[in-house]
């Protein structure tokens, strides 16, 4: 007899995510200079991390030897002023990750469903299988974008979270607003609705008034994250916004300590540096008119991203994205997500896109 026999069924269930390959590992791997390869695997920042948070942990660096504050007392405070709403409608995170994880603590387990798009973000299944609940997968409409109708009658008995992602990941796809808008006014009140906006600041087209949505409706969710927009992937920060109850009940979940002292100090600061952002957003609209005009050159199929990603149609994506490492260029395939003609790649320097590009053009012919 194994300590394994006694595991838990639906942690055994699960298939590990498989994030983006690491520089360092690839290059340990296939013997080349980590120096002269280049990551649009991840979704990261192309510009690097905010200059303020930076500056905000170096002076901070004395004091990391005491715990941060439990609670996030002056970051919870600094979103609520953020985004005009009151500090006991935040939660923050190790990532946004973890907010989708208390979710699943607060609302998920073996008598209760959730409803989310076959192509979206893996994690909303795999905190569903690591509950219990049971997975509803609606099939994506054409091009990609959620059926929001199809979502809508897919809602059954049991249901209790509906996680939709805007702009989707792995798709680059973004909802139209009064579309979304609509569909959240359609799901019953009972039901938690999340709204998964990881690049909402980062975003090529209008979002969701989303604060006006969860005044509103109660059962609304926001999750955001530091990683994208803010450049702060490596230090795991994210938060929630939603009703001061369905704040209260995630917090009862939520280990003490969960995000470090760095990353409080970090995002804090992050949170004053718009020019960063909007410099952000100017890289990726350039990238996403680059690569788009690139592809069409080449004859390949893609689809039209609205985030610092998009998808490219090339046949066997596992294959491509394997020759691609081996020259220097990470990509992301995309078979876990039922889509193994494509890889993603995310927007990178203009001088990253056009090495893609080439890299890419070489190896096709």
């Amino acid at each position: 007899m194994s300590v394994l026999d006694k595991l838990n069924p639906n942690v055994n269930a699960i298939m590990p995510y498989e994030p983006g390959r690491p520089i360092e590992e690839v290059a340990r791997e296939l013997g080349l200079d980590p120096d002269s390869i280049i990551k649009l695997a991840s979704n990261e920042s192309a510009i690097g991390a905010s200059p303020k948070a930076i500056e905000a942990m170096r002076q901070a660096l004395d004091t990391v030897y005491l715990y941060p504050d439990g609670g996030s007392w002056l970051l919870n405070n600094r979103l609520a002023d953020f985004h005009g709403v009151d500090r006991r409608q935040v939660i923050v995170g190790n990532g946004s990750n973890e907010i989708l994880e208390l979710v699943g603590h607060c609302f998920l387990n073996e008598s209760t469903s959730a409803v989310f798009s076959a192509h979206a973000f893996v994690v909303y299944k795999l905190v569903s299988v690591l509950f219990g609940a049971r997975q509803i997968e609606v099939p994506m409409a054409p091009g990609l974008l959620h059926d929001l109708d199809a979502m809508l009658a897919a809602i059954a008995d049991d249901t209790t979270v509906v996680f939709v992602c805007n702009p989707n990941n792995p798709t680059g796809t973004i909802l139209d607003v009064e579309a979304l808008e609509r569909f959240v006014r359609q799901v019953p009140e009972h039901i938690l609705i999340v709204l998964d906006e990881a690049y909402a600041e980062i975003a090529l087209r209008p979002m969701p008034r989303s604060i006006n949505l969860i005044r509103e409706r109660p059962n609304v969710l926001v999750c955001r994250t530091f990683s994208k927009a803010y450049g702060l992937a490596g230090l795991r920060m994210g938060y929630g916004l939603g009703a001061p109850e369905v704040v209260t009940a995630l917090q009862k979940a939520r280990q003490p300590f969960n995000t470090n002292l760095l990353a409080q100090v970090a995002a804090t600061a992050a949170l004053d540096d718009a020019a960063f952002v909007e410099e952000g957003r100017r890289i990726y609209a350039a990238g996403k008119e680059q690569l788009e005009n690139g592809l069409r050159e080449l004859g390949l199929d893609f689809v039209p991203g609205f985030a610092n990603f998009m998808l490219v149609k090339v046949g066997d994506g596992g294959g491509m994205t394997r020759r691609l490492q081996e020259a220097g260029v990470i990509v992301r395939p995309m078979g876990g997500y039922q889509l193994p003609e494509y890889l993603r790649v995310t927007f990178g320097t203009l001088a990253q896109n056009d090495r893609f590009l080439k890299t890419l053009a070489s190896l096709l012919s």
